[in-house]
């Protein structure tokens, strides 16, 4: 069965509520998330918190030489944290989140989820999914993309034609979906923007985007779901999954994600106790 893709949540800081999340998992597979930086960004009193849940991240936080960055990073990163723990049903310190070479970041040692993180202004979102692979990206729906050469870096021949077919009112528009549809599909693959966009397309002509060859045949299976979504008045959110066919259990509390040995070694607990204690 195809992954499916429901509509995004919204969360405006770290107590959520964060049901809705776990029950749209348990459901569809996958999640998203977003929020505005503005909602997450912690005040004064409450940076010892989120010092804690940052961990190993606070130091490149203080690291980032421009206060702006550093307020998109720290709510960027707890609003990723916070949404993982919902999924895992932990607690967001616990969540041991590391990066891939290329910066994709994933929790260390719970295979059984994937994220994506994508941020723009003071939008921020996160994908989880527990069928396989995840990217997010989020633009501004007004971005100017149409007539400044960026169909020729990022567009197939198939991708131009359905844009001269479309007319110059929908133009930028189907611009911006393509370009949020393709930095997804990348970010799933763990390509980023290392993946050449002309190389591949996506057919616009339904509701769901269609992953297609550059002459505009099918490409890829009915394992790839793609949508696009509006996000509060001014984004727009692009969202690829792939299902790798894990199946249909739904529990990916990190009770169960986690094997007992590396339970008894993150939680330092005698042989059969986990970060709860015995039983």
């Amino acid at each position: 069965m195809p992954a499916r893709i429901a509509h995004p949540l919204t969360s405006h800081g770290t107590h959520g509520p964060w049901e809705p999340l776990r029950s749209v998992l348990a459901d569809t597979g996958s999640v998203v998330v977003h929020g505005s930086a503005g909602d997450w960004l912690p005040g004064p009193e409450a940076m010892d918190g989120a010092r804690r849940i940052l961990g190993r991240d606070w130091r490149r936080y203080e690291s980032l030489p421009q206060p702006r960055l550093r307020e998109r990073f720290v709510a960027s990163r707890l609003l990723l944290r916070c949404a993982a723990a919902a999924a895992l049903e932990t607690e967001p310190h616990l969540v041991d989140l590391a990066y891939q070479p290329g910066g994709r970041p994933y929790v260390r040692g719970c295979d059984q989820i994937d994220v994506s993180l994508s941020h723009t202004e003071d939008m921020l979102v996160v994908g989880i999914t527990r069928c396989g692979r995840i990217g997010v990206d989020v633009e501004r729906a007004d971005r100017r993309l149409a007539g400044t050469g960026s169909e020729l870096h990022a567009c197939t021949p198939f991708e131009k034609e359905q844009l001269d077919a479309g007319g110059e009112p929908e133009r930028n528009d189907s611009m911006v979906r393509l370009w949020t549809l393709k930095e997804a599909y990348s970010k799933a693959l763990g390509q980023g923007l290392r993946f050449r966009f002309t190389e591949f397309g996506f057919d616009l002509s339904t509701p769901d985007a269609r992953l297609v060859r550059p002459d505009g045949s099918a490409a890829g299976g009915p394992e790839w779901a793609f949508a696009t979504f509006r996000a509060g008045e001014r984004y727009v959110v692009s969202v690829a999954v792939h299902d790798e066919g894990f199946g249909e259990a739904a529990d990916v509390s990190v009770g169960t994600a986690l094997d007992q040995g590396l339970l008894d070694a993150l939680f330092g607990g005698s042989p059969g106790e986990g970060p709860e204690g015995p039983g």
